[in-house]
């Protein structure tokens, strides 16, 4: 496989995966594949992101102590808003879209809140993956940088598809940020941004047959040529 199409084809199978199987990841592996997402591009090179890798009986307390918060119904306040406090069209439909297409193969019907719950409260376990990754930054720097960490939690992904590993990026994680805190020991001076599930894709779980739809170049992009 030439250089060009192992690019491609780690971008074209990067997937949101919902289920993993048990498998361990070496912490060789780890390191390797986080020592090349550090190759992701920061404005003057000030490299704002923060990585905490959580397996084995660290990852078992975070995911009870998440799973508790989850099921009290007492979320905690977001440390920042992650979706439009607002939504409208287009962002919503597309939403909804996803939604439906997740809760049909988890085999959730509509109206179906506690099944709605349980699948939002799978988020909370990592969705059984081995290894969990807890993204922090300095609560003191701005957009820019959490532009740049955005790029950093991409070249993660696609690193691990050249590992045969896949990922989920999960937001829900920062919606607990006082019991990731307390977890993991991390400061007041820095903001859970998300966690990732990372390991190797359950084939025999149904949620993951989901791909989602994207949108064709022309809706989103403008050429200038005169």
């Amino acid at each position: 496989m030439t250089e060009r199409n192992a690019v491609e084809a780690a971008i074209v199978s990067r997937r949101s995966v919902r289920a993993f199987r048990p498998d361990p990841v070496p912490e060789a592996t780890l390191r390797d594949l986080i020592a090349l997402a550090g190759r992701a591009p920061s404005g003057s090179n000030i490299q704002p992101w923060k990585v905490h890798v959580v397996t084995g009986n660290a990852l078992r307390r975070l995911t009870n102590a998440l799973s508790a918060a989850h099921q009290s119904d007492e979320p905690e306040a977001r440390e920042y808003e992650y979706y439009p406090v607002t939504w409208r069209e287009p962002y919503l439909g597309r939403r909804r879209a996803l939604g439906w297409q997740l809760y049909g193969l988890a085999g959730i019907e509509k109206g179906d809140r506690e099944g709605a719950k349980r699948q939002m409260g799978r988020n909370f376990t990592f969705f059984g993956a081995p290894v969990g990754l807890v993204f922090t930054i300095d609560r003191d720097l701005e957009q820019g940088s959490w532009l740049d960490t955005g790029m950093f939690l991409q070249t993660l992904m696609l690193a691990a598809r050249g590992r045969g590993l896949d990922t989920c990026p999960q937001a829900a994680i920062a919606s607990y940020p006082g019991v990731v805190r307390e977890e993991l020991g991390i400061p007041g001076s820095e903001m859970v941004v998300c966690g990732m599930a990372l390991g190797v894709a359950d084939p025999k779980e149904p949620v993951n047959a989901l791909r989602a739809e994207r949108e064709a170049v022309e809706v989103y992009t403008v050429f200038h040529k005169t």
